[in-house]
């Protein structure tokens, strides 16, 4: 590979730009394609954590990213007839470090990246890979829009449903690992009067958050319940999707009938369901992938966007050390891999137990989370800064 390798990114959320910036770093022509026609801004919070802080540093977007730090103060846990449980700090419940770790809107960590590569970067917006053949020489790709062009390398950045991994590795149903949740996201009014804060309602199987990022008119809503099969229909259906959420709801107490109703009116209603993508391999030939397309933890494990910065830092780093595209993806997986399955195993080790699926196993959350109500916060999970990162390689 020469240092004027050109290199085509699928997907402009988290992933895509931060490998974008670092490739640019070494010298490679990045173009990056995103099939929606803007950057999306906004959004829910998403955590920065650990190892994923010091690459966030090293691009030097730390201090924008601590001034939209959401900095919420209280978590507070609701019983079935809306009465409360535990009253904590969300270090607390999520095993960070307060002072250190950020949690930001998804929109302003992607604004962030973008704004660091906009001016260096092609960016196609509005489009997407349509076919992708590989060569002994490079890349053919196929637009949507129908244009054509040929690169080195080609990196799979567009998400846990990633069109790159299924034209190169296969259908989804063979990495993916469903974990037994689906999860209905959506905004809507303020007017409980919240600030900087998180209410989470619980019953067995079933669980309805309201995240106040700010002191603003708006609240992000959470729906979350239990389904040991994947809803296949509902997946591509939204209002098949807003039909089983009322279902699961109905009868429910607390604010859960007036959350279900504003789902219903909701634009920007995003369902899914809690997944980790799990592959015995990130690459094939001049195609790898990163972030939630080659190893997605899943929400349960709040790690998706630290590992997707840390996994976009390592492969460009593994791509400027080695001059041969195999051995550089060799290099990525064998670097990254152990930190990837600590993080996913977050789940096993406990990171669905804010969701209990039992009575008993719920009462015995409850009494976890007032015993945690005199503990002290800012615990680190060792999973977070399990890996330290090489100085990043001048190209080869």
């Amino acid at each position: 590979m020469t240092p004027t390798g050109k290199v085509l990114i699928s997907g402009a959320s988290i992933a895509g730009p931060a490998l974008a910036y670092w490739l640019h770093r070494s010298g490679f022509a990045v173009t990056v394609v995103e099939k929606a026609a803007a950057l999306r801004g906004g959004g829910y919070p998403i955590d920065i954590r650990g190892t994923a802080t010091e690459v966030v540093r090293r691009m030097g977007i730390l201090p924008r990213l601590r001034d939209a730090h959401v900095d919420s103060r209280r978590c507070t846990f609701l019983d079935a007839d809306g009465s409360e449980v535990a009253s904590l700090s969300p270090s607390t419940v999520a095993g960070g470090v307060e002072g250190q770790d950020l949690e930001v809107r998804r929109g302003d960590l992607a604004t962030a990246l973008y704004g660091k590569v906009r001016d260096d970067v092609e960016f196609l917006f509005g489009d997407s890979i349509d076919t992708l053949d590989q060569s002994g020489h490079g890349v053919d790709i196929t637009f949507h829009s129908g244009r054509r062009r040929t690169f080195d390398l080609v990196v799979g950045a567009d998400g846990m449903h990633s069109h790159t991994r299924e034209s190169v590795f296969g259908p989804e149903e063979r990495f993916h690992r469903y974990l037994g949740y689906c999860f209905a996201i959506f905004t809507m009014p303020n007017t409980f009067g919240l600030s900087r804060e998180v209410m989470m309602w619980n019953t067995p199987g079933k669980a309805a958050a309201l995240y106040a990022v700010g002191d603003n008119d708006e609240l992000h809503a959470f729906l979350t319940f239990h389904q040991p099969e994947p809803p296949g229909a509902a997946l591509r259906n939204p209002d098949a999707q807003r039909d089983l959420v009322a279902t699961v709801f109905a009868g429910a107490g607390w604010e859960v009938p007036g959350m279900v109703n504003a789902m219903r009116d909701a634009n920007d209603l995003f369902f899914d369901t809690a997944g980790q993508i799990r592959m015995p391999h990130w690459s094939s030939g001049r195609v790898a992938l990163a972030g939630d397309a080659a190893y997605a933890p899943s929400f349960l494990t709040g790690q998706g966007s630290s590992l997707a910065l840390v996994g976009a830092y390592m492969l460009a780093n593994a791509l400027a050390t080695n001059r041969d595209h195999t051995a550089a993806f060799a290099a990525y997986e064998r670097d990254v891999r152990e930190f990837v399955a600590m993080n996913q195993a977050l789940v096993d080790n406990g990171g669905a137990r804010l969701f209990p699926t039992t009575a008993r196993a719920l009462e015995q959350r409850n009494t976890m989370l007032r015993g945690l109500v005199t503990m002290p916060s800012g615990t680190p999970r060792p999973a977070h800064s399990a890996l330290t990162l090489p100085e990043f390689a001048p190209m080869p």
